[in-house]
C-alpha cells in the first residue's frame, strides 16, 4: 500500500536514494549519514530531523568535552554522539550542506557551521594563528583532523576557492571553513560606507595562501562567529 501511495502520488522522486557514501546530500539542505555498529558519528544538537533503523544518541563524554575547551563551556553541549545501525538525516534551518571526506587532513571550521563528523576524527578548539583580528579579540575555530567524513553548513550555496592558484581574501563573517596549513594574514581597508557618509572605520579581511582551499558562504552573519575576547 505504501509503495502505491508513493508511485501514485508522484512522491517517488523525493525518496532517499542509496549512494553508498558515508555522508551524502539529499537535496541541497539535508545530510544523510549511513550508520553501522562501531561507526559512530557526532552531530549538532537539534540537527536530527529523521532516522530509520536502530539508532541511539548520547551527549559527548567529559573527556571529549574538555578537549573542546571554550566551545563546550556553559550549559550548551556542542555535539551529540549517534550510534547504531540505520540512516540519520540532518539539517540546520534550511542551510546548504557540504560533505567532505578527509584523508589524513585537517580542516578549520567555524563552530556553528559544523553539522556532523565521524567519531574517528579528532576535534579541538584552536586559536587561528597569524592574524590579530582586532585589538583585544582573538579568532577561534574548531579544528577537525584525521581521516573520515565531515559535514558543514552554509547560509546559501557556498563557493570553494583554491588558494594555491592565487592569494585569496575573505570577509571573516563569510568564512565557513578552510584547510589548515595555509598561510593566514589580516588586511585592513576602509569601509565602503565611510566613502559615502554612512559609516566610518576599517574593514578587516583574512588572506589565505598555499596548498588548500577556503569555503565561503554568500552571507555575512556576525552572530555565529566563534570569537573569544581576551
Amino acid at each position: 500500500m505504501q509503495a502505491q501511495y508513493l508511485a501514485g502520488g508522484g512522491l517517488e522522486q523525493y525518496q532517499a536514494a542509496p549512494t553508498g557514501a558515508r555522508m551524502a546530500n539529499h537535496g541541497a539542505a539535508m545530510c544523510r549519514v549511513q550508520l553501522a555498529e562501531g561507526q559512530d558519528v557526532y552531530a549538532k544538537p537539534g540537527a536530527m530531523i529523521a532516522y530509520d533503523g536502530y539508532l541511539r544518541y548520547e551527549p559527548v563524554s567529559q573527556t571529549f568535552r574538555r578537549a573542546l575547551g571554550e566551545w563546550a563551556s556553559g550549559e550548551r553541549t556542542p555535539l551529540l554522539r549517534w550510534a547504531g545501525d540505520g540512516a540519520l538525516y540532518l539539517a540546520d534551518m534550511g542551510a546548504d550542506v557540504l560533505n567532505l571526506q578527509l584523508a589524513d587532513e585537517a580542516l578549520s571550521i567555524n563552530g556553528s557551521h559544523l553539522l556532523a563528523m565521524d567519531a574517528t576524527l579528532q576535534c579541538a578548539v584552536e586559536k587561528v594563528k597569524g592574524p590579530a583580528m582586532l585589538a583585544g579579540t582573538g579568532l577561534y575555530n574548531v579544528t577537525v583532523r584525521g581521516s573520515g567524513w565531515v559535514s558543514v553548513t552554509s547560509r546559501g550555496v557556498p563557493v570553494v576557492l583554491d588558494c594555491a592558484e592565487a592569494e585569496t581574501f575573505v570577509d571573516p563573517d563569510a568564512l565557513v571553513a578552510w584547510t589548515t596549513g595555509l598561510e593566514v594574514k589580516a588586511r585592513r581597508s576602509m569601509k565602503v560606507g565611510a566613502l559615502v557618509g554612512r559609516g566610518s572605520g576599517e574593514a578587516v579581511q583574512l588572506g589565505f595562501r598555499g596548498a588548500g582551499f577556503v569555503v565561503v558562504q554568500p552571507s555575512e552573519d556576525t552572530s555565529d562567529r566563534l570569537k573569544i575576547r581576551g
